[in-house]
């Protein structure tokens, strides 16, 4: 059996300088998110979101982004769901994008805020028929009989919208993270790895800083 404590790797690909940087770290992200959808064109927009509930317990899961600019990063989920119920008592969160291709990864961390109406609504129409189907037949993290009940849920639910119109439920919408944190890492080898942090200053504008590896 493999000993975990042998596993490691080199990184030796690529690096992060100051000079090269963009001094916006949003558009700094978008440089990075363009290469990765080269690199790793499958889940390329797969991220990590880490949110604190109420108690302080913290939980982590993957999701999808599906926006970001200077406003912020987009997701959409059940507001109802674990994560709903977290950012409703801690509209915190932190998000950790990795790209293994590239040898790189982005933490964001920031305040998280419900997107408007009318843009949970656009995004939801943009959505397959069936996943439409989906969102308003799961009570995501909740407890549910059996796979077997979910599924005749969503045949019953296909049957009663033959027109393909589905209302986006009220439970169903979008969040923004907010940065005013973001760490752009590099691997390096011998783990001298390059770390670039954003800071968002009271006037709007970033301050950025090398961290130690």
């Amino acid at each position: 059996m493999t000993d975990i404590a042998d596993l490691r790797r080199e990184y030796a690909s690529r690096a992060l300088d100051e000079q090269g940087a963009d001094a916006d770290p949003i558009a700094q992200f978008g440089v990075w998110f363009s290469e990765a959808l080269k690199a790793e064109p499958i889940d390329t927009n797969a991220m990590t979101l880490a949110t604190v509930s109420a108690s302080g317990e913290p939980s982590a899961r993957t999701v999808l982004v599906k926006g970001f600019d200077e406003a912020g990063f987009v997701f959409f989920t059940n507001y109802d769901s674990d994560k709903g119920r977290d950012l409703a008592a801690n509209a915190r969160a932190s998000l950790l994008f990795y790209w293994r291709e590239l040898e790189r990864q982005v933490r964001i961390n920031g305040a998280v805020t419900r997107t408007s109406t009318e843009e949970s609504d656009a995004y939801f129409e943009s959505r397959p028929f069936e996943s439409r189907i989906g969102a308003i037949v799961s009570p995501q993290s909740r407890p549910v009989p059996s796979r077997g009940d979910l599924e005749a849920r969503y045949t019953e639910a296909l049957a009663q919208h033959p027109d393909g119109r589905v209302p986006r439920p009220a439970s169903w919408g979008g969040y923004r993270v907010q940065p005013d944190r973001i760490e752009f890492w590099q691997g390096r080898a011998s783990r001298l790895h390059d770390r670039l942090l954003y800071v968002k200053q009271a006037d709007g504008s970033w301050a950025r800083s090398r961290l130690a590896p």
